[in-house]
């Protein structure tokens, strides 16, 4: 009598895949694995049009006025998840579609969620147009997209009123860097200068304490606040913040790590400083 529950032993295990080979060639051979292969993105936009792409992205990119909007792509699914009931109803050019077409466009590696708009980049503005605000975030030649957008989501998140870059070594606005923001691209003023120490000048002249981010700094982050307006002033990944901009702040000051890693990634770093930053000044807004 034949025993199912024999355990089985190497040897079993070879001659079954010698059966199993054996009968793939009588049958032609096993299936081939075809893996997918990638799909590079497809053209780039027209001259003065960025591809933004991601449901945040264009449900925020929808919601604001400032916003010029040519073309959509979306996919049966994503206009539901939109909650865009008509297309013909919208005031730019729209077309359903499936995912694989959105793929041509941004390339498979892009995660579009099934919607891609064409649209006229979000203008800078200028430092004298910065308002009342009183929290403002001032990056020194951050340079990776998906670094800038992350910290602009943690800075609408903590109620920052503008992001502060500088015209060059900054990247333009991009479907990588919208998606890294999810939505927060449309809700933050943004501004550009060309000279950072001179930007810096005039945020002191406008009352604001200019903190600049450095793993050595002499002092705590949390014990260094003493103003009612505070610009926090972060570097490039690696680099840091340039001599220039070290010498111009009001402050160097350092997030205090317990652990045996000293130094985050910026917009990591960014979040945790926004967050102090922001305790502070809640804390003056109440009395204490």
């Amino acid at each position: 009598m034949r025993n199912d529950n024999k355990p089985k032993t190497p040897k079993d295990t070879h001659y079954a895949k010698l059966r199993r080979a054996h009968r793939d060639e009588k049958s032609g051979g096993a299936p081939a694995f075809r893996p997918r292969q990638p799909m590079p993105p497809g053209e780039t936009a027209a001259d003065g049009l960025v591809r933004l792409y991601g449901l945040h992205t264009v449900r925020a990119a929808l919601d604001n006025p400032r916003r010029r909007i040519k073309k959509m792509l979306v996919t049966r699914n994503a206009a539901e998840r939109l909650a865009i009931a008509d297309l013909a109803a919208l005031p730019f050019e729209t077309e359903m579609v499936e995912p694989k077409d959105i793929d041509k466009v941004t390339g498979s590696d892009a995660v579009h969620q099934g919607v891609l708009i064409e649209a006229e980049p979000l203008k800078p503005k200028r430092l004298d147009a910065l308002g009342d605000t009183t929290l403002v975030l001032v990056l020194d030649q951050v340079t990776d997209p998906h670094n800038v957008g992350a910290i602009l989501r943690s800075a609408v998140a903590f109620g920052a009123g503008a992001l502060i870059t500088t015209a060059r070594h900054s990247p333009h606005e991009s479907g990588v860097l919208a998606k890294s923001a999810s939505g927060a691209l449309e809700h933050i003023d943004q501004i550009e200068v060309k000279n950072l120490a001179d930007a810096l000048g005039q945020l002191h002249e406008a009352g604001f304490q200019t903190i600049g981010l450095d793993s050595d700094g002499p002092a705590e982050l949390e014990k260094s606040f003493s103003g009612e307006k505070i610009a926090l002033v972060l570097g490039a990944e690696g680099k840091g913040l340039r001599q220039k901009t070290r010498e111009t702040v009001t402050t160097l000051a350092r997030l205090d790590m317990p652990g045996t890693i000293r130094s985050l990634n910026v917009s990591n770093a960014a979040a945790v400083s926004l967050y102090a930053a922001h305790a502070h000044l809640k804390s003056l807004q109440n009395g204490e």
